[in-house]
């Protein structure tokens, strides 16, 4: 598994421009997870939170966001998420508590675009 605390700290300090975001959303401390790319975070974070964009969202909840990284290029960030997606429920739990020990909702803490 990578170290991404770093990785998560220099991509939420307020890049702008041109990117992709991963995400992982969750329903809750340790509820169901959900890994995605987006060009836009702020825009995916709002359709989450209005359960619009998919059905899997709608049917989970999966609304906070706990973990967001920035790529310059969508093929990297569109790896990454590839690579995350297959990951053991437990990795994606470690990434998220190495990056966000107390697990909050970072959607009201960082400039997301």
């Amino acid at each position: 598994m990578m170290d991404s605390g770093s990785a998560l700290l220099r991509s939420l300090s307020g890049m702008t421009g041109e990117g992709m975001w991963l995400s992982i959303m969750a329903s809750g401390w340790n509820g169901t997870l959900y890994v995605g790319v987006t060009n836009s975070l702020s825009r995916r974070i709002a359709e989450h939170r209005e359960g619009r964009g998919s059905e899997f969202v709608r049917k989970y909840g999966v609304n906070h966001l706990v973990y967001a990284e920035r790529y310059e290029r969508a093929d990297e960030a569109i790896a990454q998420e590839t690579r995350i997606k297959a990951w053991k429920r437990a990795w994606k739990i470690a990434l998220i508590e190495k990056a966000n020990p107390d697990c909050v909702d970072l959607a009201d803490t960082i400039h997301l675009d």
